[in-house]
């Protein structure tokens, strides 16, 4: 994996060695340090390329709710960089992450009912699926402690896993539709922030995706940005407007849910 360089202080923890690699939670703790802080996890996007992004993308978002009093992850989980790569890997990366944050919430001073992921694009991908599928886990896990986030936060994600095994994993053809959200409508999301522009390439499957969920009863607030393309949201996109204007929407929904 590329060097990863964060411009703001943070501490690193190691939270799961696989296969010779040392996934790492990079933390920005709060200000203010108290017993019941919520904590927010980041799953960056653009993973399944040979040369991914890292968890950089989001260290401008966690730098911010950490100075609203969260404790803000981003989080390194296996990738196109890695050999052998398949998405599943990093579906069961995300669920041991929040598996590590939930068992060492007294450390953190993390509330483990309190505990947000937010990903964007392939990020989303992998944060839906680490949901919605349970039974893809590591052996190393201990399946006793939840996986599942009380809020979700998702930029846009690619929920066809059809489509997503047909160009880039063929080895997982064959169980394509079963890593498939859109092919696996249930009742599963917590409640669910969702943020996507209208000039996304993956705009109307993201807004079937929700209609679909909707209708099973989850939770879901669509919130739309008109004409805006996939990751307009990043820091250094449109001189940074989109990037406060989503930071804001995030911190006003964190904040009707009391968690900051």
């Amino acid at each position: 994996m590329k060097s990863i360089k964060f411009d703001y202080p943070h501490t690193v923890k190691n939270y799961k060695i696989v296969e010779g690699r040392n996934l790492k939670l990079y933390i920005f703790e709060p200000t203010v340090h108290l017993k019941n802080n919520s904590a927010i996890l980041f799953l960056n996007g653009g993973s399944f390329k040979k040369e991914p992004k890292t968890p950089v993308q989001f260290q401008h978002q966690a730098h911010y709710f950490s100075s609203k009093g969260m404790v803000a992850i981003c989080v390194d989980y296996r990738n196109g960089a890695d050999k052998g790569f398949l998405p599943t890997q990093a579906i069961c990366d995300a669920k041991s992450a929040v598996r590590w944050v939930r068992e060492n919430s007294n450390e953190l001073g993390v509330d483990i009912n309190k505990i947000v992921v937010c990903g964007s694009s392939a990020g989303a991908y992998i944060a839906v699926s680490s949901i919605m599928f349970d039974d893809l886990n590591d052996e190393s896990d201990n399946e006793s402690i939840n996986h599942i986030p009380n809020v979700l936060v998702v930029f846009s994600g690619v929920m066809d896993g059809v489509d997503i095994m047909r160009r880039r994993y063929p080895k997982l053809l064959g169980k394509a539709f079963e890593l498939s959200p859109i092919h696996n409508v249930k009742k599963c999301l917590p409640q669910t922030l969702w943020i996507c522009g209208t000039a996304d390439i993956d705009y109307e499957q993201n807004k079937e995706f929700i209609e679909l969920m909707e209708q099973e009863g989850n939770d879901i607030t669509f919130k739309t940005y008109e004409g805006m393309e996939h990751g307009f949201f990043n820091y250094g996109r449109h001189k940074n407007y989109y990037y406060h204007k989503t930071e804001l929407e995030i911190e006003r929904y964190l904040h009707l849910l009391n968690l900051i």
